[in-house]
C-alpha cells in the first residue's frame, strides 16, 4: 500500500520538540520520547531562543527516573542535524518557526499547545505541582502520538 505524501508520516524516523527557550517543555518532550521509543528514532529539542534549563524541569523529570542534568539547551539555529520528519511545537513562537523551515524540508509539523510553566505563581510547591502537570500532559500526548509498537 503507498503512503499518502498528505498524511502524517504514522512512525517518524526523527522528531524535533520545539518550544521558546529549549529549557523546559521541549526538553521535557525529548527526554519522555526517547524513553519511549529508544533508538527506534532520532529524538532532538531546540528553542526559538537559547535558554537556559530550568531547575524544576531537572526535579519533576527526576521524579520519573530521566536525568536532565545533562541536557544543554539549543536554538533552531544550533540544531546539527537539520532533518526531521515530524517537529512537534509547544508554543505559538515555535509554531511559526517550524512553519518557516518547513517552507524548504518535507516535514509534517504537530502543535501541541502548552502551558509556560516559568509564568506560574506561587510557592515551590504549587511551582512544582505546575511542572508535574505539563510534563504529564506531554507524556500523554507521546502515548497517543507513539503507540507502543508491535513485537514481531
Amino acid at each position: 500500500m503507498l503512503h499518502d505524501p498528505l498524511a502524517p508520516i504514522e512512525q517518524p524516523s526523527a522528531v524535533l520538540f520545539a518550544c521558546n527557550m529549549n529549557a523546559v517543555r521541549s526538553p521535557m518532550g525529548e527526554a519522555l520520547l526517547k524513553r519511549r521509543l529508544g533508538t527506534r528514532a532520532y529524538v532532538d529539542s531546540c528553542g526559538v531562543r537559547h535558554g537556559d534549563l530550568d531547575p524544576f524541569v531537572i526535579e519533576v523529570m527526576a521524579e520519573i527516573g530521566i536525568d536532565m542534568s545533562h541536557h544543554r539547551p539549543k536554538s533552531f539555529d544550533e540544531l546539527e542535524d537539520g532533518f526531521f520528519d515530524l517537529i512537534i511545537s509547544l508554543s505559538p513562537e515555535a509554531q511559526h518557526r517550524a512553519i518557516e523551515l518547513t517552507r524548504t524540508m518535507a516535514c509534517d509539523i504537530a502543535y501541541w499547545p502548552t502551558l509556560d510553566v516559568t509564568m506560574i505563581e506561587g510557592n515551590r510547591e504549587t511551582k512544582l505541582d505546575a511542572y508535574r502537570a505539563v510534563r504529564d500532559d506531554i507524556d500523554r500526548r507521546i502515548r497517543a502520538r507513539f503507540p507502543e509498537p508491535v513485537e514481531a
